[in-house]
Formats: structure tokens, C-alpha cells, sequence
């Protein structure tokens, strides 16, 4: 042995193999042949009809095809995350339920943006936020939330008077 590394290489596929991926693709195709065929002869007949075996064309329970469609589109954290703002006075607690929303949640970021009614509640929502995000991450799974971002109340719109200086929002040392 020489004293480089020689790279792992994956063995080719042998004849038998090669057979079987073929074989398992005429099936495929063969499949998909007689699907359109038995369809035309339907048609011919009068119509597409259901008949004593179930195909994809029989009705669904709503529930069912909402899970499909969830399975299908990728929404499971983002439907999950939307169970949890359903049952948030269960998660966070009453009081803390009273004072502060769940706004929206940031799939991309896994973030949870809350606002609370005003700004006592948000520094304490603040010093909370490990806790809830363990708690989030224990009923969603793990990394579902990484962090909650806490919001204080929004402050009245000042965009009155003569003296009001362009970009300004007016006093936000309280709001926020």
C-alpha cells in the first residue's frame, strides 16, 4: 500500500443489476401504458366512472386531504406553529396569555415574533423567551423555533403638526 489515501470507489453495477433497474423500469412504464390505455376504453364508453376498487379519483375525507395537501406542499412546521398559536394561553399561561400574541411565525428564520400590550410585559416575555423556545421545541420538535423575538406595544402615529421633522416617528423611548 502506498502511503496516500486512496479514494473510496463505488464498484460499478454489475450485468444483474443493470437488469434489474431495467426490468423495474419497463414495469413502470408498462404500468403507466395500461393506466392511459384502460382510461381511452373508458372514455369510449361513456364516460370516466369509478368502479367496485378505489383510485384516485374517489372522494376524500376532508381531514385526509388536508393532511395530504400539508404532506405534499411542505406546511408541516408552518401548520404546526399555527396549532401552537391556537393553544398559546395552554403553552405560555393565562397571565402571560393576557398581555402578549403571537404575531407571525418566520418559517426561513424559525423565528416566532410576539407582541405584547406593553412594556413590562415585554422585558419579562423577554427574560422568559429560553424557557417558551425549550417548551415550543419539546411539543413542535426539536429546532422548530429558534428564537422569540418580543415586540412592545406600538406607539400612537404622530404624523400631526407643523413641527414635524420628516422621518420621524415621534417619542419611542417608552414604546418598544
Amino acid at each position: 500500500m502506498s502511503g496516500k489515501d486512496e479514494p473510496a470507489t463505488t464498484p460499478e453495477p454489475s450485468g444483474v443489476d443493470l437488469a434489474r433497474v431495467a426490468l423495474r423500469a419497463a414495469k413502470e412504464a408498462a404500468r403507466a401504458r395500461g393506466d392511459a390505455a384502460q382510461q381511452k376504453k373508458q372514455a369510449r364508453r361513456g364516460g370516466l366512472r369509478s368502479g367496485a376498487r378505489a383510485d384516485g379519483r374517489d372522494p376524500m375525507a376532508l381531514g385526509a386531504a388536508i393532511n395530504r395537501l400539508i404532506g405534499e406542499r411542505g406546511w408541516e412546521a408552518p401548520a404546526a406553529v399555527g396549532g401552537v398559536m391556537g393553544r398559546w394561553p395552554e403553552i405560555v399561561g393565562e397571565d402571560v396569555a393576557k398581555h402578549c400574541v403571537p404575531e407571525r411565525y418566520d418559517e426561513d428564520e424559525r423565528v416566532l415574533l410576539v407582541r405584547c400590550d406593553s412594556t413590562a410585559w415585554a422585558t419579562n416575555l423577554r427574560l422568559l423567551a429560553p424557557t417558551l423556545v425549550a417548551r415550543l421545541n419539546e411539543d413542535l420538535g426539536h429546532g422548530a423555533v429558534r428564537i422569540i423575538k418580543v415586540q412592545g406595544p406600538n406607539g400612537p402615529n404622530r404624523r400631526y403638526g407643523p413641527l414635524r421633522a420628516p422621518g420621524s416617528t415621534g417619542p419611542g423611548d417608552t414604546y418598544g
